[in-house]
């Protein structure tokens, strides 16, 4: 859709907005695209299936809310993607959504 910008906050939030997102590699300048499709989940209306609600109920994992964002978006930088090469979690990412998230914007997409 458009090349260049920035990842200030003001942007990705407009961009957001628009169903616009980031999406580039280090090596490459700002890329910004807009799907025709994207999916969305309303949690009021998300019905659990029965098989995800069996591992919730063996109490296997914890589940929090906002309790160490950037250590999650690091992480998921860090993760293995078969066929793929890299990540589109750029240093630049983590700083500009980390900042949204010390804003209170967190949930804004």
């Amino acid at each position: 859709m458009a090349v260049g910008g920035d990842l200030s906050t003001e942007r990705l939030l407009l961009a957001y907005k628009n169903g616009i997102f980031p999406w580039f590699s280090d090596d490459e300048p700002i890329l910004w695209w807009s799907p025709p499709y994207r999916m969305v989940v309303y949690p009021h209306t998300y019905k659990t299936p029965k098989s995800l609600r069996n591992i919730i109920n063996r109490n296997t994992f914890e589940v929090t809310i906002n309790k160490d964002f950037e250590a999650v978006i690091r992480n998921c930088q860090q993760i293995d993607r078969k066929n793929q090469e890299g990540t589109w979690i750029t240093n630049d990412i983590i700083q500009s959504y980390t900042k949204l998230h010390h804003q209170g914007k967190s949930n804004f997409v």
